[in-house]
């Protein structure tokens, strides 16, 4: 089966899967309805494909890679939760209630659109249309479209591909807001969101405060190129005993039981309660998820189809800037460096078809004796070299029960990453 077998169903299923959903807004009756309709005729259409699907053999050899690719985003996504709150919580709550978002030439941009545009133009703008989730969905929808032949072999490579590219992204991502922390544009989202304390960390006290306010502070830190002011008196640090990951209260600093009211947290529970961080954090991770998405939807399905996907992230893209949970600046740099980053991994799951170039190979390696054979008028040595490179990466066929213990397996797995993904970042 060809990559062309079902031109255009998997571009059809993603306009279907993103209109059904918007119907949450203008029609929630119908979308309860749809929705889980919708959701059980993809699953079935995939259940009712994968006996007939030729290719398993290449998606055994590739899940290796994809559970490997697993093991490392999810390592990565435990790093950045940790540093999302550090950087949250090292300067206290005082600090992102008094501190000034930055200056923004893009959320200026868009307040201007909002005064000349047509106000439908505005409505359509404003419309919660897409979110993280539904960039996930459409890339399992691009996924499981190689069992009808929409997308090359195999799929779990180009979930590899997909999961290895989002974990590196993150480490970058860790990387550029913990070196220099940015106030958030919404100032009052620490403090409805966090239960930390007040005041700045021992090492924001010491090294950050003192010369926050003061230039001629600043001019004489830099002139000694060493800290030299005072600290001022603060409340010590609540120091709770989490055995072996005692080196996380530093970065987590969690609240003195005694002023919350309730019982002392262990460092599990005090990093999944914010839910993610406060501070502006340079790139933005949901315009990143967004651009791998079409990334892998312009190379793996070129066509309207990722016309359409692209045209979702540039929706998504100036919501992040009019709802402030960014500045221009971390939407921009989200886009290219997903880009970059997309195409730097291409060595996981090619878009050229290396089987192709293989026989082409083998047949340049074997020009001399196709051309001795066809002087000598052999034709059977010539048709055995061509059956030999026709034969060159034919597919293992598998007995009728490793196919439907592998092929439900794989099912199985995928569906299930799939609904949890779907699930825990349903609300961003």
């Amino acid at each position: 089966m060809g990559v062309t077998a079902y031109p255009k169903a998997v571009g059809v299923a993603a306009v279907a899967y993103v209109g059904v959903d918007y119907l949450r807004e203008v029609a929630p009756g119908l979308h309860s309805v749809l929705q889980p309709c919708l959701w059980c005729f993809f699953a079935v259409a995939a259940a009712v494909r994968a006996p007939y699907y030729e290719y398993w053999t290449r998606e055994l050899r590739s899940i290796g890679i994809f559970l490997g690719s697993l093991v490392f985003m999810i390592s990565c996504l435990c790093v950045e939760a940790m540093a999302v709150q550090y950087v949250t919580t090292v300067l206290g709550l005082d600090w992102h209630w008094s501190t000034a978002p930055l200056p923004d030439s893009g959320q200026w941009l868009v307040l201007a659109g909002n005064e000349k545009l047509p106000a439908a133009i505005v409505a359509f703008l404003r419309a919660p249309v897409i979110g993280l989730h539904h960039f996930l969905m459409l890339f399992l929808l691009l996924g499981f479209s190689v069992l009808y032949g929409c997308v090359k072999a195999p799929g779990m490579g180009l979930g590899a591909r997909y999961m290895f590219t989002m974990g590196c992204g993150r480490l970058i991502r860790v990387l550029t807001f913990v070196a220099t922390i940015l106030p958030s544009a919404r100032p009052w989202c620490a403090h409805a969101r966090f239960k930390t304390a007040n005041h700045p960390h021992p090492w924001a006290q010491k090294y950050y405060t003192p010369y926050s306010k003061d230039p001629n502070m600043v001019r004489q830190v830099i002139s000694q190129d060493q800290a030299f002011a005072p600290v001022a008196n603060y409340p010590a640090e609540y120091v709770p005993n989490w055995g072996s990951m005692q080196f996380l209260v530093n970065i987590l600093r969690p609240m003195d039981p005694a002023q919350t009211g309730q019982g002392p947290e262990n460092w599990f529970s005090t990093l999944k309660r914010a839910g993610g961080g406060c501070n502006d954090l340079v790139f933005s991770g949901h315009m990143y998820v967004a651009v791998l998405t079409a990334m892998a939807w312009q190379e793996a399905y070129p066509g309207w189809g990722s016309i359409f996907v692209w045209l979702l992230v540039a929706h998504t893209g100036q919501r992040e800037i009019r709802e402030r949970h960014h500045y221009s600046v971390d939407v921009v740099s989200g886009i290219y460096v997903g880009i970059l980053m997309w195409r730097t991994t291409g060595w996981i799951w090619s878009k050229k078809d290396q089987l192709q170039e293989l026989r082409i190979k083998h047949l340049a390696a074997a020009e001399d004796e196709i051309q001795k054979a066809a002087k000598e008028g052999d034709l059977e040595k010539i048709r055995s070299i061509l059956n030999k490179t026709s034969k060159l990466g034919t597919e293992e066929k598998l007995s009728g029960r490793t196919l439907l213990f592998f092929g439900g397996f794989i099912l199985f797995m995928t569906l299930s990453l799939g609904l949890m993904a779907f699930t825990l970042t349903s609300d961003g």
